[in-house]
Formats: structure tokens, sequence, C-alpha cells
């Protein structure tokens, strides 16, 4: 109700006690509206952790003195027919069904996945998989073939089609319980660990994967070592991840070549290796069996493991070996 509202209602001495102090009150009311405004308003700054430099931090030391620990992150992924997505050719992307790039990703699921496996398992690497949980309906092949390397599955969202940042909470926890209910049931352990398709959050994403047994999360790529983060209830870590050694942005969005980009993680390898003999970092390398897959990349990536695992001191590890290491360990 507003002032003229007010006083063509009032009566009686009611009225002669109340009209003065509505009066007295209507710059305060009139700013309820912006008030309100604000406090529904996203926050300027982040309160997820306090800043940190890296060189002010006691020493990481990882098991048996490693150096690095290396993590291998396999994005698992179930495209939805009738909308545009990752694409090689823009000029198909308005087409519905677009089947050039559809069928282009598909290859990562029926081929690339099988060849990706291959690598990992001569290297001794086991994939920590950015997997959605669609993909345990549409392509059981690879979960049976997953546990069987002792792969680890952290949750990506239901499909690589639906980011995660602007629906309803309801929606949103009904999502994220889905995809840690869907991959307990279909690979045997409820999930620790959680990669959002597009890296996509809303405010309270962190909150609900808590309350879901999610215990670190690879979405903020600011560090090379794991990190503590706040949440309402529970625990939650930051892991490093990366959109630069990730082929993704190598082949789509600079144009690398599969040689430059084997080439990216030899560099980025030694300049970590360098940096870990003084305190612990964090390698990842984050990839899409669509892309790392194509014959003609996937010779160059596997002589960037040969590499890789030609040095002492590393710990060729999965984000939730990192996690729990980190959160028995660091101070």
């Amino acid at each position: 109700m507003n002032k003229r509202d007010f006083l063509q209602t009032g009566a009686g001495a009611g009225f002669a006690l109340a009209a003065p102090n509505l009066i007295a009150a209507a710059p305060a009311l009139a700013n309820e509206p912006a008030k309100a405004a604000a406090a529904s308003a996203p926050p300027q700054e982040q309160d997820r952790y306090p800043y940190s430099a890296i060189v002010d931090r006691p020493p990481l030391r990882w098991p048996n003195g490693a150096r690095v620990a290396v993590w291998v992150i396999p994005n698992i992924e179930h495209f939805l027919f009738d909308r545009p997505s990752s694409s090689i050719i823009q000029a198909t992307t308005s087409f519905v069904p677009d089947v050039l790039n559809y069928s282009w990703r598909d290859y990562g699921v029926r081929v690339g996945i099988w060849r990706l496996m291959e690598a990992l398992e001569k290297y001794g690497i086991k994939g920590t998989v950015a997997l959605n949980s669609d993909v345990c309906r549409h392509y059981p092949r690879i979960i049976e073939a997953g546990n069987k390397l002792g792969w680890e599955w952290m949750g990506h969202g239901s499909n690589n089609s639906t980011v995660i940042n602007k629906q309803p909470e309801p929606e949103e926890r009904q999502i994220i319980k889905g995809v840690v209910d869907t991959l307990a049931q279909a690979t045997g352990k409820a999930p620790r660990g959680w990669l959002s398709p597009a890296l996509s959050e809303s405010h309270r994403t962190l909150d609900i994967l808590a309350e879901n047994g999610i215990r670190y999360v690879a979405n903020w790529v600011n560090d090379d070592q794991p990190y503590r983060m706040r949440v309402k209830s529970g625990s939650m870590l930051s892991v490093p991840y990366s959109v630069e050694i990730n082929d993704y942005v190598a082949f789509l969005e600079q144009g690398q070549t599969g040689a430059q980009f084997a080439q990216t993680i030899r560099d980025q390898f030694d300049v970590l290796y360098e940096d870990g003999a003084r305190t612990g970092r964090v390698m990842a390398i984050c990839l899409h069996p669509f892309l790392i897959s194509q014959p003609h990349r996937s010779k160059h990536f596997a002589e960037a493991l040969a590499y890789i695992t030609s040095h002492k001191d590393i710990w060729l590890a999965t984000g939730g070996e990192i996690a729990e290491w980190y959160e028995k360990t660091a101070k």
C-alpha cells in the first residue's frame, strides 16, 4: 500500500496517529524496491575461497617425493540430436538435424574412446572420466571397459547439450542428484568428483554438489595446486583442470595440429616439473575422444605420454587420489 492509498482508507483516531508515521517513513518505503533488487542481484565478488599466493604456501609434497601429479581427463559425452553443439564445420550448425557435426562427435564413443583407452593403458595411466550420465544408458559398453581398466568416473551433467547455470533450484537439484545416482548405479561407485558441461555453475551449484556427496570439482581453472572451497555443508576441494592443455581449445579454438598440441603438453610438463622441485604441482590433460583420438592426432599424443612417463618423480594419479592425498596431508 502506498501513502495515498493509506490516507484514503484511514479513519478516526487511528488515522491521526498512523498518518504522520507513514509520512515520515515514505522515503524509506520508496527505497524498498531498490533494496530488494540489490538483495537479489548476483554478487559482484566470489566468496568460495580466499586469495592465496602460491609462493606463500607451505611446500606441497606428493607421494614418494613426486614433483608433479599428472591426471588425464577424458570427457565422455552424449549430445542431443535436435540442437547444435561442438562443431568442426560452422556452416551446418543451423541445420536440424546437423548430421555432419553430430556424426563427427559420435566418432568419439564409437571409435575414439577405444584408441584412447589403449594409449593410456600402454603408459600406465588410469583415466578420470568426466561422464555425462546419459552415456550410461546409451553406451554401457564404455562403462564396462572403463571399469575393467580401473578408471575413475566423475559427474559431468546429464548430457553435453545441457549446461548448468540458469535452471530453477529444484530443477538443478534434480539434475545433480540424477547424475550422481545414475553414475553410482551404472559404475558401481558413487562419484567423488564433478566437472560441469562447459564448466558451468549457478551460485548454488557447489552447495548442491556437496550435499550429494561430491568432494572435489574441476570447474575452477585458476591454480596448479588443489585448494579448499567454502560450501554450506560438508567439504569441497578444487582440483586443477585446464582450458589450455585441452584438446577442444587447442584444435577448435586455436587451430593447433596434433604435433603442436603434443609439444604444448611437453612444454607444460617441463615447467611444472621444474616448479615441482620446490612445491608439488598438478598437471591436467583434458581430452575429448572425438578430437584427440582422430588417427592423425593420436600418434602425437602417444608421443607426449611417452615423454612424460620417461621422467622419474611423477605421480600418475586420478582426480580422487589427488583430492584424497591433499585432504590428508595439506595444512
